[in-house]
């Protein structure tokens, strides 16, 4: 009962005693007074976080090139299409992409593998059941007896 009394009358006697109170309107308090700040070091703060949210975006978009330059890398290796997002972030941060140096270690040792799968021996290797060691030892007998037979041959 007391709290229908309270809410019928409550608002009433609050329009009664509206001069009697002062209070701030909401548009006096600034930014910097909820801060506890002068408005001149507000400005320098709100300045201060500007530039950091510019700098993180700038790392931000440097990690994303980064990680588009690493995919188009696989892509161009393993023959997938392309992806017109990865080119167009690697042109936003244009010629600052640097890779570090862990990735660019395992790109290079990529491309060895590569090169040593791709060779002669790198095939043999594939092969089950294939000692490349005795491969090598029988190709210098032969290149060997090779030599010793044109040496005795007359016509030559």
């Amino acid at each position: 009962m007391a709290f229908m009394v309270k809410h019928v009358v409550g608002g009433q006697l609050k329009n009664l005693t509206g001069g009697l109170t002062e209070e701030k309107p909401e548009a006096e308090k600034t930014d910097a007074a909820a801060h506890g700040m002068t408005p001149e070091e507000f400005e320098q703060y709100q300045q201060q976080l500007e530039e950091e949210k510019k700098e993180r975006e700038a790392e931000f978009a440097q990690k994303k090139a980064e990680r588009a330059t690493i995919r188009t890398h696989f892509r161009e290796k393993y023959r997938l299409p392309k992806n017109e997002n990865d080119e167009t972030q690697i042109q936003q941060a244009g010629d600052d992409i640097v890779l570090p140096t862990e990735l660019a270690k395992m790109i290079a040792e990529d491309n060895q593998e590569e090169t040593h799968k791709q060779s002669v021996l790198g095939q043999l290797s594939n092969i089950q059941n294939v000692d490349i060691d005795q491969l090598k030892d029988k190709a210098q007998a032969t290149l060997e007896d090779l030599k010793k037979q044109t040496e005795n041959c007359s016509l030559m």
